[in-house]
C-alpha cells in the first residue's frame, strides 16, 4: 500500500501508476454526479469540461454555500453511465460500493470512500461553483475545491484489479484470505 497525494486535474499517468489497495488525498476541483446529472449529461453534455476530472457519486447538503455534509452514495445506480463519463475523460470516480472493473481498464480508477463520513468529508470541501441546478441540491452537479481529501482507497485499479471482487472471491472460500 502507497499514499499519494494528487493535484486534480488527473492525467493518465497519475492513475496508471495507482494500484488496487493504495490510499489516495486529492487536492483541486472535484465534482458531485448522482443518476440525473449522469443522465442529463448523457443527453445534453456536460456544462464543463470533464478530461482528468474526478466525479464523486455524491448528494451533498450546502447551506448558505458552505458543504454541511458530503458523504458517498452507491455507485452502482450510476454504472450504466460509467464508460460514457471514462470517454469524456473523467479519470477518477470516487464512491461506495464499487463498480463493474472492465470500463476503467487502461484509463481511470475507482476510489471509494467510507459511508458515514459526511461531516469529514465536508471539512476537506469547498463550493467552488454549481451547474444543473435546476435538479436540486442532491442532484446538482457541484464544483468543490478539495485540499488534501481523503483517505480514498483505490478500489478499482486501471489494470482491472478490483477488490470488491476479491474480498467477494475470499469469503466464498474459507479458510482461504489473500
Amino acid at each position: 500500500m502507497t499514499e499519494h497525494y494528487l493535484r486534480t486535474p488527473l492525467s493518465l499517468e497519475d492513475v496508471r501508476k495507482l494500484q488496487a489497495g493504495d490510499v489516495v488525498f486529492l487536492s483541486g476541483i472535484i465534482y458531485s454526479a448522482r443518476d440525473k446529472a449522469h443522465a442529463l449529461i448523457r443527453r445534453a453534455g456536460s456544462p464543463v469540461s470533464l478530461r482528468g476530472a474526478v466525479l464523486y457519486h455524491c448528494g451533498p447538503l450546502i447551506q448558505d454555500g458552505r458543504v454541511l455534509s458530503a458523504g458517498p452514495t452507491t455507485s452502482v445506480r450510476m454504472a450504466r453511465y460509467t464508460d460514457e463519463m471514462l470517454g469524456h475523460g473523467v479519470r477518477a470516480i470516487i464512491g461506495k460500493g464499487g463498480l463493474p472493473p472492465e470500463p476503467f481498464r487502461g484509463r481511470a480508477v475507482y476510489l471509494a470512500y467510507p459511508g458515514g463520513c459526511g461531516a469529514a468529508a465536508a471539512r476537506r470541501l469547498e463550493v467552488v461553483a454549481v451547474h444543473l441546478e435546476q435538479l436540486g441540491m442532491a442532484e446538482s452537479l457541484w464544483a468543490f475545491r478539495a485540499k488534501d481529501f481523503g483517505p480514498l482507497i483505490v478500489a478499482v485499479d486501471s489494470q482491472g484489479r478490483d477488490l470488491y471482487q476479491e474480498a467477494r472471491e475470499s469469503t466464498s472460500r474459507p479458510g482461504q484470505i489473500r
